[in-house]
C-alpha cells in the first residue's frame, strides 16, 4: 500500500469519526477495528501520529456536539439535546481525553463562552415570555457542570438558576 493511499483510508476513517452520531468512541472504536483487525479491512498496523489523529477526530466530535447543545439557535430542533446532555458529553470529553493523553483545557474557552452566551440568552428570553426555559437539569447539575470547567457558578449570568428544571432530568 503506498503511503497516498493509507493516507486516505486513514482521512475517510477521521471523517467517519467526525461525523459519527453521539458517541465518537464507538466511531474510534469502529475504525480502529477495521483498520487494523478485519479480515475485509487494510490490516495495517497504526503509527502513534495516526492514533493520535484518530483520537483528535474524537475530541473535535465531541467538541462538536457539546457547542450543537449550547447554541440557542438549535433549541427548537431535533438535533437539541440541552444541557443534561452538553454537561455529560464535557465528562465524557474529558475521560476520553485522560485515557488518549490529549488536552481538552484548550476547549473549555469556547465551551465557557457558548455555556455564558446561551444562558444570557434564554434568561433574556424567558424573562420576557417569549418562551419556557429549555434547561433540562437542576441548579446543583449546571453549577456542577460549570464548575467542571473551572468556571464559578457565581460568575454566571444574573437569573441562570431560574431557568433550571426543579429535580435532575426535569
Amino acid at each position: 500500500m503506498s503511503g497516498e493511499e493509507r493516507s486516505l483510508l486513514l482521512e475517510e476513517e477521521i471523517l467517519l469519526i467526525r461525523h459519527s452520531g453521539e458517541i465518537p468512541e464507538v466511531a474510534l472504536h469502529a475504525s480502529l477495528c477495521y483498520l487494523t483487525e478485519e479480515a475485509d479491512g487494510p490490516g495495517l498496523v497504526l503509527d502513534a501520529e495516526e492514533r493520535v489523529a484518530l483520537h483528535e477526530a474524537v475530541r473535535e466530535r465531541y467538541l462538536e456536539i457539546i457547542l450543537r447543545d449550547l447554541d440557542p439557535g438549535n433549541r427548537d430542533l431535533r438535533l437539541f439535546r440541552g444541557m443534561a446532555r452538553a454537561s455529560a458529553n464535557w465528562r465524557r470529553l474529558t475521560v476520553f481525553c485522560r485515557r488518549a493523553g490529549l488536552q481538552e483545557a484548550e476547549l473549555r474557552p469556547r465551551i465557557i463562552r457558548a455555556l455564558c452566551a446561551f444562558l444570557v440568552q434564554e434568561t433574556a428570553e424567558v424573562s420576557v415570555g417569549r418562551r419556557v426555559s429549555c434547561i433540562n437539569c437542576c441548579v446543583e447539575d449546571l453549577a456542577g457542570f460549570a464548575l467542571t470547567l473551572g468556571l464559578d457558578p457565581a460568575t454566571l449570568p444574573s437569573g441562570w438558576q431560574a431557568l433550571c428544571a426543579t429535580e435532575t432530568g426535569g
